[in-house]
């Protein structure tokens, strides 16, 4: 059961555990994008280093913002949020940062690649939440959608110079 508290929001159970399950996955993969763009906040090299070092702290940020909302809404919804690292890190589908990588646009790049990702398995959320009658959360999945396009919109102008 993904459901275990009650709730008043009137989405039948059966539905509801589906999304929360959506949310959940979407949570996983969020939280490593965060992680990950830490990573490389943390660990990127070059003569553009304090721009990009700059641009990835303000990317986590927003990312992490979007954590929360995920999670919160998880439950609502009546689920538990599994999100600690470890349980991310079983779930998620993003891929892992490249080892070695700590050139500027080489991880610009390889941030770029994990944003694109995260932006293609939101999009298919929004349709699943809804099918599944939740236009709250397809309405939550939107607006992340949109911030990861233009987290990628800065990312990919790096890239083009």
């Amino acid at each position: 059961m993904a459901t275990p508290f009650p709730t008043r929001i009137d989405i039948p159970a059966d539905r509801r555990d589906k999304v929360v399950a959506l949310l959940n996955q979407q949570l996983a993969d969020t939280f490593d994008l965060y992680s990950q763009t830490k990573f490389a906040h943390w660990n990127v090299k070059g003569p553009h280093f304090i721009a990009l070092h700059k641009l990835f702290d303000e990317l986590a940020d927003d990312v992490l913002e979007n954590v929360d909302e995920i999670a919160e809404r998880l439950t609502a919804l009546g689920g538990v949020a599994n999100g600690t690292a470890r349980q991310a890190a079983a779930a998620t589908r993003v891929p892992e940062f490249p080892v070695g990588t700590h050139k500027g646009m080489e991880v610009v790049a390889a941030v770029a690649d994990r944003f694109g990702a995260l932006g293609t398995s939101t999009r298919e959320a929004i349709d699943r939440a809804d099918a599944l009658g939740d236009k709250d959360t397809a309405d939550l999945f939107t607006g992340i959608s949109r911030d990861l396009d233009q987290a990628l919109y800065f990312l990919e102008a790096h890239l083009h110079g």
